[in-house]
């Protein structure tokens, strides 16, 4: 039997397809991949695991948000990133036993793929080929994240959210873009390393500028081009 024919499989496998880590693998891999994969949905809140919880493996995100953060000694949750649809997150826990580092929880109802830890590990030993075709993705992985780094240390807000907004719009054209906010706007302030009353004030200077109109959840860019513009004139181009 042809195991693509399985329906589940098949979203498993394009699921897989579709993250970073993974982008490269040929189907032989990701297979066995979503072999040891466990489909997990979560409504908005659900945590999927606490600071300290065993690690059961590393996810990958289906559809929907996924917040980690921290609570910090005055109990005030502190936002490490969010990760979103395509996604995937806790591959760090594969090579330590404390556990996870950080909290978890769904910011809108969500559907993640647990990667078994044990399971993982496994298939690892039996086909070395495979870890070193995953040494190759999780290095672009790597540089995606410095990327990220980089974002938050050298540029300033308004750059930022401009790139922010400019990754979500169609590379070409100038047709007006709506694109919802994948959870609160304090928890995409604190993804973009700020505060929520500096990311209201730079959506409002945007708004000013006609550069955007802000809908309740969803934001629509009025004109890519000219965000385009803005965002190389920060940047120097």
């Amino acid at each position: 039997m042809n195991p693509t024919a399985d329906p589940k499989l098949t979203v498993l496998i394009n699921t897989l397809r579709e993250c970073q880590l993974f982008s490269g693998l040929p189907p032989a891999d990701l297979r066995g991949i979503a072999g040891i994969a466990i489909a997990k949905p979560l409504e908005k809140n659900d945590y999927l695991f606490r600071e300290g919880d065993p690690s059961r493996g590393f996810y990958v995100i289906q559809s929907g948000t996924i917040s980690i953060h921290r609570l910090t000694p005055a109990g005030k949750e502190q936002i490490i990133h969010i990760f979103q649809a395509g996604d995937s997150f806790a591959e760090a826990t594969l090579a330590t036993d404390t556990g996870y580092p950080a909290d978890a929880r769904a910011l809108a109802p969500s559907r993640v793929l647990l990667i078994q830890k044990d399971a993982f590990i496994a298939l690892l030993k039996r086909q070395p080929e495979l870890a070193l075709r995953m040494l190759a993705s999780m290095s672009q992985h790597l540089r995606v994240i410095v990327s990220r780094l980089n974002d938050l240390t050298q540029k300033d807000v308004e750059t930022r959210l401009a790139h922010w907004l400019v990754k979500r719009c169609p590379n070409s054209g100038n047709s007006p873009c709506a694109i919802e906010l994948p959870g609160t706007k304090r928890a995409l302030a604190a993804e973009l390393g700020t505060v929520s009353e500096t990311f209201s004030r730079t959506l409002a200077k945007f708004r000013e500028q006609k550069i955007i109109e802000v809908k309740g959840k969803v934001v629509k860019v009025l004109s890519p081009a000219n965000l385009r513009n803005l965002l190389n004139r920060h940047l120097g181009g």
